[in-house]
């Protein structure tokens, strides 16, 4: 039995054609695996720095994806709280040791030996993935699959970002960048009585923000209209971490929520940093705030704006995120 997959076969710039599909054996589910037969998997600008080389794949001829949602076919021996049949959904943690200092402090984003689904362990642009159980989210019925997908990573490193950025309540957020991961913290945000200014190059993504309920939404390197008590900064451009950190109020925190940021240019401490403003970076998530996130957006029921693409055009789904022709989030639906 066999499954077909996308796989990254040269790193290179998307129009360079870097991934290749491919058919590959399905292997059975090990020890406290599960085998899960995907349905949808979203598509995350990470995806698009593994198959252009900014991410080295850690697994040759890895297969990108980790925002996945499906159904269990089979278990491995151990697994008690799957079973098949179950919607289930994998996401970016695939695995840490559990034993060292920052697993056993409640830190596993941290862990040394952490592994990443579609960078060490292959992801979504598959028929079919193995998943570690002890990593795999239990999914209600209901929400379709495409609107539960990006919720398994842009939701959820949106979710640790805002944590990180320490908004006050009712606090005034700045959203840098409004792709998959902003629209829907966005949404988390507003919900928690936050006003958010949205700071960003794209005109549909702007005309997004203010749909959803944003006070105003600029030009990614305008000031905002008030001074910020936080910000996110989601877009992968360092040039826009000294911009940030100038809109923000005495005490401010900036959290930068990409895997990958071009290079950060010199900063002046008066401006950027003085009157006690924060510059913190954002290293994957945890189950628990996996577990935390998908309650919250369980009773919230964010709004998530999805252009579809047959798993087939998994490549063009790609090429248009790269070219920024995507406003929302991208998925990838199994025939």
């Amino acid at each position: 039995m066999s499954t077909t997959a996308w796989v990254v076969e040269r790193p290179g710039p998307v129009a360079s054609s870097p991934l290749r599909r491919v058919e590959r054996p399905i292997a059975p589910p090990g020890a406290g695996e599960i085998l899960v037969e995907v349905a949808a998997c979203g598509v995350c600008r990470t995806d698009l720095h593994l198959a252009e080389g900014d991410l080295v794949p850690r697994t040759p001829r890895c297969t990108p994806g980790h925002e996945i949602v499906g159904r269990v076919l089979r278990t491995g021996s151990g697994v008690t709280h799957f079973a098949p049949g179950d919607r289930v959904g994998a996401a970016w943690l695939a695995s840490t040791c559990g034993t060292c200092r920052y697993c056993l402090a409640g830190r596993e984003n941290l862990c040394p030996h952490s592994r990443y689904t579609g960078w060490d362990l292959h992801g979504g642009y598959a028929g079919h993935t193995l998943v570690d159980a002890r990593f795999a989210y239990p999914l209600p019925e209901g929400p379709a699959d495409e609107e539960l997908a990006p919720l398994l990573c842009a939701g959820i490193i949106g979710y640790r970002a805002l944590e990180r950025a320490d908004l006050p309540p009712s606090g005034r957020l700045g959203l840098y960048g409004f792709g998959a991961s902003a629209h829907l913290t966005a949404q988390l945000a507003l919900a928690r009585g936050a006003t958010v200014h949205v700071l960003t190059r794209a005109e549909e993504a702007a005309r997004l923000a203010l749909e959803l309920g944003a006070a105003s939404a600029r030009g990614a390197y305008d000031r905002p209209p008030e001074p910020l008590d936080a910000a996110i900064l989601f877009a992968p451009v360092g040039d826009l971490v000294p911009v940030a950190l100038a809109a923000l109020d005495r005490g401010g925190t900036l959290a930068v929520a990409g895997i990958h940021l071009t290079d950060v240019p010199a900063l002046n401490y008066d401006r950027h940093l003085f009157q006690e403003r924060t510059l913190r970076s954002v290293t994957a998530n945890t189950r628990e705030d996996g577990r935390a996130y998908l309650a919250e957006a369980t009773r919230q029921h964010p709004v998530v704006h999805v252009r579809r693409y047959a798993m087939s055009r998994a490549d063009v789904a790609l090429a248009d995120l790269a070219a920024d022709r995507i406003t929302g989030v991208a998925v990838l639906m199994a025939p």
